[in-house]
């Protein structure tokens, strides 16, 4: 999501109005489905990005975290593409607040929509992270920009800066996806290593690892 290239912004940390309850990662794939993206091992605290979902009654309740002073975003795609997206997003603004916002993709542009699905909203910013905690229906009147979160989706992961309350461009230039559509039926524990920790995970590095040991360990003619 962009809205225009920036390189950071301080912001002031305001407190919440009533304590924010730390995310619990120990439900995990048990009764909420979670996604984790940075450093093996990484929780709710420590990951670059973690996503929760679970339902809750004719609810879907969200909990966002993500090394940032900006903003954490969720979009849900019928592909791995962005644009043609439905976005909830948390923003850090210049006041200390973390207020939830509602956008849709238009190509690699984020576009706020005034109809937003989310309540029981709650935010906090510290130990530079934004962190948020929503709840939004499950069904909703069919409307191009607010998908229905009973069907199947696709979920991209995004975070960035801010610029008084605005989003900014998000801080990876390829932001995560998950490998495949998400079902708020099915809970899973699901980690994605960060791009510092993918160097040698796929099976082709793996294999070219192999073949110079191999090489290295016979030596040359």
């Amino acid at each position: 999501m962009v809205y225009s290239d920036y390189t950071g912004y301080p912001f002031p940390t305001a407190p919440p109005v009533d304590p924010f309850a730390k995310i619990r990662v120990d439900d995990c794939g048990k009764t909420k489905g979670c996604f984790r993206y940075g450093k093996p091992g990484c929780n709710a605290e420590t990951c670059d990005y973690f996503l929760s979902y679970r339902r809750i009654g004719a609810d879907v309740e969200f909990e966002l975290s993500a090394d940032t002073d900006g903003w954490v975003a969720v979009g849900f795609s019928s592909d791995k593409k962005m644009g043609g997206d439905d976005v909830m997003a948390c923003v850090h603004d210049d006041n200390g607040r973390v207020r939830i916002q509602h956008f849709y993709n238009v190509g690699q542009w984020a576009k706020e929509i005034q109809r937003n699905p989310a309540r029981d909203e709650e935010g906090v910013f510290e130990n530079n992270r934004v962190t948020c905690r929503f709840k939004r229906p499950v069904y909703v009147p069919r409307e191009e920009t607010i998908v229905d979160l009973h069907l199947s989706w696709y979920y991209l992961f995004a975070w960035g800066p801010a610029i008084q309350g605005s989003i900014t461009r998000h801080d990876i230039d390829s932001p995560p996806v998950s490998e495949r559509v998400v079902s708020i039926y099915k809970y899973e524990d699901i980690f994605m290593p960060s791009a510092a920790y993918q160097t040698f995970s796929s099976p082709f590095c793996l294999l070219l690892i192999v073949a110079l040991t191999f090489y290295l360990l016979m030596g040359t003619p």
